[in-house]
């Protein structure tokens, strides 16, 4: 009896993962590039004695579903919508390099240029911080170009490049913190021939109602799976009557 009970408290440990995922991308349905986390579920066999033959249900978030999201034109300079495999590296809270495809960018107080969760951004010699005062826009090739309002015949200085990676060939994984990492660690190449939609954004690609149907299916296995225990119990303690009786 305990075999099954092991199995559908397992399964009921990942139908709860697996809605957590779910309501993660419910709730980030408009958030600007974010990327439809996916999880994987799998039977699990333990080896060893008398455990061996109860199996249990892993389920876990291995990465998010990469397809572009629809790009909506805003007019701001410093808005960047990426495309393909393109992804923007920024300065994680811990020092180290991730990547995202968000690409809100603002210049805060200091002058560092950052995305809208307010991670630095990495340009070609580290975090990118411009000159206070002057006008600031994104080319499409990732170029970094500062204007003098004063003097606005005057061509555009370039004063640097986003680290715009390709992320082609390689495993990510996406943390809690919603940025990508490489898995095992490691850092992207520069994709120097990489291509920008400049003054526009990328949404979520989180599809809203398939997104609701997901939860719903998650909802209702979870209640199976919780039968399943109950029916368990009931079972034990018919079993336990007629041992009586006997």
């Amino acid at each position: 009896m305990d075999r099954l009970i092991y199995s559908a408290v397992s399964g009921m440990s990942a139908s709860m993962v697996r809605q957590r995922a779910i309501a993660s991308n419910m709730a980030n349905a408009q958030t600007t590039g974010f990327k439809a986390e996916i999880f994987d579920s799998r039977p699990v066999t333990l080896d060893g004695g008398p455990v061996e033959v109860r199996a249990q249900n892993r389920t876990e978030v291995r990465g998010a579903q990469m397809a572009d999201g629809e790009v909506s034109d805003t007019g701001n300079p410093l808005d960047i919508a990426m495309q393909g495999h393109v992804l923007l590296a920024v300065q994680a809270p811990d020092g180290s390099e991730a990547y995202t495809r968000r690409g809100d960018l603002s210049i805060s107080p200091s002058g560092v240029l950052q995305t809208g969760d307010g991670l630095p951004v990495i340009g070609d010699a580290g975090p990118v911080t411009v000159p206070l005062g002057g006008d600031v826009a994104i080319a499409p090739d990732g170029a970094i170009l500062l204007s003098d309002p004063a003097v606005p015949a005057a061509a555009p200085e370039r004063i640097g490049r986003l680290k715009l990676a390709s992320a082609t060939g390689s495993e990510l994984v996406k943390g809690l913190d919603g940025q990508f990492r490489v898995r095992g660690g490691g850092v992207l190449p520069d994709d120097l021939d990489a291509k920008l939609i400049t003054g526009a954004l990328e949404g979520s690609n989180v599809v809203s109602s398939e997104v609701l149907v997901e939860m719903i299916e998650a909802q209702r296995l979870f209640e199976i799976r919780t039968n399943v225990v109950s029916t368990a119990r009931d079972l034990d303690e018919s079993a336990a009557r007629l041992m009586r009786l006997s």
